[in-house]
């Protein structure tokens, strides 16, 4: 995916790194928007180049320095990322969802000194966190090992609201994984970084927040995910390896909805469309990345 181009904020001095930065909304949450924009503005430290992206949605009464770059119809979560990413430029890349903030100002400079003191990283993400209780949920934690949130380590996965990227790391990926339109594209993005024998990095002392909501409220929900899941698979793995991602996640959504029929039902008609469609290409990860990805702590089938 090349790189975008366009008119940053002047807020930095020469010398300092460059960010481009994507903030993803549909218009549907404008205060919360502002709020991530203006946590963005805030950083210090960074030259900043950044677009909100309306999908499917004229963003409008941005502040000074802020581009907007509309879509005419809702692309997904996905294409939405990329379709920013095309539009900044600079070293770095960081993509926002408009639900999510930093509540430092030092976060992205931080976040590039982990990256520039640790040449193996390749994607960092911060601990997520909610602004009332100070909870990071499970799922937020995207590494093997302790539940801990504030413990750092390698990641497998990662929580999209919120994530920094080389932009070379980023452009090698080939970007996040646009047929998915939504869930699970971040398995996928950490996965292809892992693949440039690099690490994804899960930073628990680094903060972004973001509230606590029942993924759930997503009416394709179900289907969704399970359609990704195999796509996942499909996409990525080899075929030994991708049947046994496919089944241990089958019986563990069985084990864990066996009660629940109004969610197995489009559940597992998510899994025949997984099946039965194109997933969008194909990129098998190679051999040494799976044996890396398994000493680190989590091998690519769960």
């Amino acid at each position: 995916m090349p790189s975008g181009g366009g008119s940053g904020t002047d807020r930095a001095g020469a010398g300092q790194p460059s960010v481009g930065v994507a903030i993803l909304t549909q218009g549907r949450r404008p205060e919360e928007l502002r709020r991530a924009i203006d946590s963005v503005l805030a950083q210090t430290g960074v030259h900043l180049d950044i677009v909100v992206v309306g999908n499917g949605y004229q963003p409008v009464d941005l502040p000074a320095g802020v581009r907007a770059h509309a879509l005419a119809t809702n692309e997904g979560i996905p294409a939405g990322r990329n379709r920013g990413a095309a539009q900044v430029s600079g070293e770095y890349i960081y993509f926002l969802d408009d639900d999510a903030w930093l509540p430092d100002t030092d976060y992205l400079s931080r976040a590039i000194g982990l990256i520039r003191a640790d040449p193996s990283i390749g994607l960092v993400q911060p601990r997520m966190m909610d602004p009332e209780s100070g909870e990071t949920l499970r799922h937020w934690i995207p590494r093997a090992g302790s539940p801990d949130p504030s413990e750092s380590g390698p990641a497998f996965s990662c929580m999209e609201a919120s994530i920094l990227l080389p932009r070379t790391v980023f452009d090698r990926t080939g970007g996040w994984a646009e047929p998915f339109f939504y869930a699970h594209e971040g398995i996928e993005l950490a996965w292809r970084v892992w693949d440039q024998d690099l690490r994804a990095w899960y930073a628990g002392d680094l903060r972004a927040f973001h509230p606590v909501v029942q993924q759930t409220r997503h009416s394709q929900y179900y289907r969704l995910t399970a359609r990704n899941r195999v796509w996942i698979a499909r996409r990525n793995l080899p075929l030994p390896l991708g049947i046994a991602y496919v089944g241990i996640w089958t019986l563990a959504t069985i084990a864990r909805w066996w009660r629940k029929p109004e969610a197995l039902k489009p559940w597992f008609g998510g899994w025949r469309e997984g099946i039965r469609t194109p997933p969008g290409g194909r990129k098998r990860l190679r051999w040494r990345t799976i044996w890396r990805m398994t000493r680190a702590g989590r091998p690519p089938i769960y």
